[in-house]
């Protein structure tokens, strides 16, 4: 069973430092495991800045790689407006009744 990595409410230049050292030590645990992929959740973001956003960029730079399971619309709309798109990918997000991303 994969574990997902849970993206905190605030995902910004406040967070990041402290977000990126667990984001960084979670990749650690699951590449000793074997993971063939990983899995982010962002279902709980309330805000979201640039700053956020690399910590992720960043992670597609990894040897891992990983994919977003769920989006909140702050999220989903932070990745809409700077053109990431690619990561909104409806085959693996859960999505509330109307379509939008959960």
């Amino acid at each position: 069973m994969v574990e997902r990595f849970e993206l905190p409410a605030e995902l910004n230049i406040y967070s990041a430092l402290e977000t990126r050292d667990t984001l960084l030590a979670w990749v650690a645990g699951q590449t000793a495991k074997g993971r063939d992929f990983l899995e982010v959740s962002a279902r709980d973001v309330a805000e979201v800045d640039g700053s956020g956003l690399q910590l992720l960029a960043a992670l597609s730079n990894g040897e891992t790689p990983w994919r977003l399971v769920e989006a909140s619309a702050a999220f989903t709309e932070a990745c809409r407006t700077i053109g990431l798109t690619d990561w909104l990918d409806p085959r693996h997000l859960k999505t509330a009744p109307g379509g939008a991303a959960a």
